[in-house]
């Protein structure tokens, strides 16, 4: 008999559970609140250019994500030559290390990612769905979304969004089991960086030797600048555009602020960091707010496992504690092998 199963979130531990189902006997129905795929693994188009504006690539890891990206196909996907460069407090940019990896993207974006997932997933996936509640009668779950509509009776709930999200359903649960609360308030209690992303486009070529800087120190406004244009097919020739990952102290303080304002300070610190004031005027810019970006510690496993035998589980970054995308994936695949 096929069982049911309703994953909530298409982010990369979503999209990862539902591939690794792909030929189980689960009848998979997948609920994501966006319109796109991938989470925070995300991609957007503007005149002419593609630019990665969460996540940067995917990392192999030492689990099981390279056979994952292999069993996906090579087609469309790169691996980014030019190094990680680190810098300081005070601007100071220094060589990283050498054999980091690769670091995969896609010349279609990294949100190719959980796209090619889904396409292999044997799964419905409903978009623009946001669930806002569970409950369990019968030894079954349904779901109900923001407007109202029911969806169920599911034998097994996978949740997979951000920690204090993933909280609010535990909160919102209609469910007599004495574990519930403990295990919402582990989810709840997992600590959260924002990020503010600033994208920044200009006219001309910017010729580094990097791919990108990194702060090490969490002494800088900026934590993270990407040159995009390293990636194939992401902007066109004789263009520039930096991806400017403001620190999280910065996104926490100025999160709210006007967009011009960000993109304002993102290109005034740019400049002083790569060292070319003709980055102080960008022809076009854009941004977004990543509210819950980095996972700084993983959630207490054992109140969240006490549920499993309830049919309610759970995976993403946040489980494991590190906010990179290839933990999400080892995460979902570690959840999908489970509900088989």
């Amino acid at each position: 008999m096929t069982e049911p199963l309703a994953v909530v979130g298409a982010g990369a531990a979503g999209a990862a559970a539902a591939y690794r189902l792909r030929d189980a006997d689960r009848d998979v129905t997948v609920f994501e609140k966006s319109r796109g795929v991938c989470g925070r693994a995300a991609t957007r188009r503007k005149h002419g250019c593609r630019y990665d504006h969460g996540a940067n690539y995917v990392k192999p890891g030492d689990g099981p994500v390279q056979g994952l990206l292999d069993e996906l196909g090579s087609e469309g996907r790169h691996d980014i030559a030019e190094p990680v460069w680190t810098f300081d407090g005070d601007g100071a940019v220094a060589p990283g290390r050498d054999g980091d990896g690769p670091k995969w993207t896609w010349e279609a974006g990294i949100t190719q990612l959980a796209k090619r997932l889904f396409a292999e997933a044997d799964a419905a996936v409903h978009r623009e769905t946001r669930i806002e509640s569970l409950a369990r009668e019968g030894g079954r779950w349904t779901l109900t979304d923001a407007d109202g509509e029911t969806y169920g009776p599911f034998a097994d709930v996978l949740l997979t969004p951000p920690a204090p999200q993933t909280a609010d359903l535990l909160g919102a649960t209609d469910w007599g089991g004495d574990r519930l609360a403990d295990a919402r308030d582990a989810v709840a209690a997992v600590p959260y960086r924002s990020v503010v992303t600033a994208v920044l486009h200009y006219t001309f070529e910017l010729d580094r030797e990097w791919y990108a800087l990194v702060n090490t120190d969490d002494a800088h406004d900026v934590g993270w600048l990407s040159r995009e244009a390293c990636k194939p097919g992401h902007v066109p020739d004789g263009e520039s555009l930096l991806v400017v990952q403001m620190a999280p102290d910065w996104s926490r303080e100025h999160y709210d602020d006007p967009a011009s304002e960000q993109t304002e300070a993102a290109a005034e610190l740019a400049a002083e960091l790569v060292g070319d004031d003709r980055l102080r005027d960008p022809d076009w810019t854009d941004t977004q707010g990543w509210r819950y970006a980095l996972p700084e510690a993983a959630v207490d496993r054992e109140p969240v496992a006490a549920l499993a035998n309830a049919g309610l589980h759970v995976a993403g970054d946040w489980v494991v504690g590190e906010g990179r995308v290839h933990r999400a994936l080892e995460s979902g695949l570690a959840a999908g092998d489970r509900l088989r």
